[in-house]
């Protein structure tokens, strides 16, 4: 881990992990160091990230002023509790690192605390980006409606987005951390976890971040159908496992995922009694 500590106990610790985001993260970045609220520390978590040497040059210019954490790849979970554990503040903030803030989101997160102390955990409505003929606030598409309850969440009558979560750490701690055995929708697990654990949560309807919907979330899914393929290809369902390689590869266009799919088309039954082998080949294609 490297990192600057000249501020001992910052307020706020922003966790941002980062996997093949190398090209988008100086913008990430950027938009957390024009915050109007200066009590933080930001945490860069490298989540085993094949872009590594590029997204270390981008980072050299910040590094002074960043904490580095370089982990094995456990996703984006593994990456965050990492983060959390290793945190100074008080509270957390959370930022994909291929999504931007508004300079005062911070200092607005932090005014709901400061207006009611018993709030464990806030967020705020967000510009969805990417493609600019559809750009759309994120409330429009998943509302926010009442308090934002356990039921409520359950019911998703209030929908989270993560890069515009700030969390008292003890309530995240308390709850268990971030569930590193799914394989995705981890962060509403632990939003659903902390409010059955009593937590209080409170939103802003204020559009405070920019959440970018391209490739990343398409390489999330990709790496989640490799999860299902590899579970069919274990239980002998070997059209079902082509079906969920044949997709994800679309989106990773990965060697050992091409491979595996020409195994499984020309000897499916030889294939299946290699499982262990081909597990092992198609985990280092999801990375």
């Amino acid at each position: 881990m490297q990192g600057n500590h000249s501020n001992p106990t910052p307020k706020v610790s922003v966790i941002i992990p980062s996997y093949k985001t190398a090209d988008l993260i100086a913008a990430c970045l950027d938009s957390v160091f024009a915050q109007t609220c200066p009590d933080f520390e930001a945490i860069v978590v490298n989540d085993g990230s094949p872009d590594t040497p590029d997204l270390e040059k981008v980072l050299e210019p910040y590094m002074d002023r960043i904490v580095y954490i370089k982990q094995e790849n456990k996703r984006a979970a593994g990456a965050r509790n990492n983060a959390i554990r290793q945190a100074r503040g008080e509270f957390v903030a959370f930022l994909d690192s291929d999504d931007t803030w508004m300079p005062d989101h911070l200092s607005s997160q932090m005014q709901l605390f400061a207006e009611d102390p018993s709030l464990d955990l806030v967020y705020s409505n967000s510009l969805l980006v990417g493609n600019p003929a559809q750009e759309r606030e994120f409330m429009q598409l998943c509302p926010s409606a009442g308090q934002a309850t356990f039921d409520a969440l359950i019911e998703e009558r209030c929908q989270i987005p993560i890069s515009t979560v700030v969390a008292r750490k003890r309530t995240l701690v308390d709850a268990g951390l971030f569930d590193e055995t799914l394989l995705r929708c981890d962060d509403y697990d632990m939003w659903v976890r902390s409010a059955f654990s009593g937590a209080k949560i409170g939103y802003s309807r204020k559009v405070q971040a920019r959440m970018f919907i391209g490739r990343p979330a398409a390489e999330s899914r990709a790496r989640y159908l490799v999860e299902e393929g590899k579970c069919e290809l274990q239980e002998r369902h070997f059209d079902k496992a082509r079906e969920h390689f044949g997709e994800a590869n679309r989106t990773l266009k990965a060697t050992r995922l091409r491979l595996v799919l020409f195994g499984l088309t020309i000897a499916p039954e030889a294939t299946g009694k290699l499982t262990s082998l081909w597990n092992r080949v198609i985990s280092g294609a999801a990375t």
